[in-house]
């Protein structure tokens, strides 16, 4: 092997030492970087806007994978944790999920049932009433036979609201003047009474509203003040 040959047999040598030093030292850093970083796990996007006191489900998240030392203790990493829970405050779009972001929709008191009736979105909730809100029903009637007079009745006090829908179209009636466009599923928690007097309101009732009542406030209401016509009021 003359003198040239062993020079390139040397370079040859050299230029394998230097490759397998860099590759040693990319799988240095790699390894310093996974061991900083740590191992990921699943986390929960959210798709849209979720709003206050809306029940949840898994179509409104979508799943990432994120490094597990990046998370908040608090953060969700399984969607069972959603079950049976409502945002307690806006959602927005883009924002991991959390578990101070959900709480657990009301539940029902021995007694009671969940009944659900649609309200008027404009003049029965204007946003304002949630669940765990208590409410008086009223509802307004024709009079029983021409020369009667109309008539408002509150028919339920301190109702206490469970769940607020989502506002839905209603189709267009011949008499657009007087009904609502687009209505709200309400639900609440009755006794059987009261459950009747609502879906009996529903059907019958010119209109149904809602009235918050303010907490600590005076629910029970006199008989004599339950029922208002125009004529009799002085």
């Amino acid at each position: 092997m003359n003198s040239r040959q062993r020079r390139g047999v040397i370079l040859l040598i050299l230029s394998v030492l230097c490759a397998l030093g860099a590759f040693a030292g990319v799988l240095s850093v790699i390894h310093d970087a996974n061991s900083k970083v740590g191992p990921e796990v699943a986390a929960y996007r959210v798709r849209s806007e979720v709003k206050p006191y809306t029940a949840l489900d898994t179509g409104q998240f979508e799943k990432i994978e994120m490094p597990k030392r990046w998370l908040s203790g608090n953060a969700v990493t399984d969607l069972r944790q959603i079950r049976g829970k409502i945002a307690v405050t806006t959602l927005r779009a883009g924002s991991l999920l959390q578990t101070d972001m959900i709480v657990d929709r009301p539940a029902l008191q021995p007694g009671q049932q969940e009944v659900a009736i649609m309200i008027d979105a404009a003049t029965g909730v204007a946003g304002k009433i949630t669940p765990g809100s208590r409410v008086n029903v009223y509802a307004t009637f024709e009079g029983k036979k021409e020369g009667d007079p109309d008539q408002s009745k509150i028919i339920v006090t301190n109702a206490r609201v469970i769940d607020v829908g989502r506002i839905t179209a209603l189709e267009p009636d011949r008499d657009k003047d007087r009904q609502p466009t687009e209505a709200v599923p309400i639900t609440f928690a009755l006794s059987t009474i009261d459950a009747q007097r609502v879906t009996y309101a529903e059907s019958f009732a010119q209109r149904v509203r809602l009235a918050l009542v303010a907490p600590g406030s005076e629910t029970s209401v006199p008989d004599k003040d339950r029922t208002y016509e125009l004529a009799t009021d002085k």
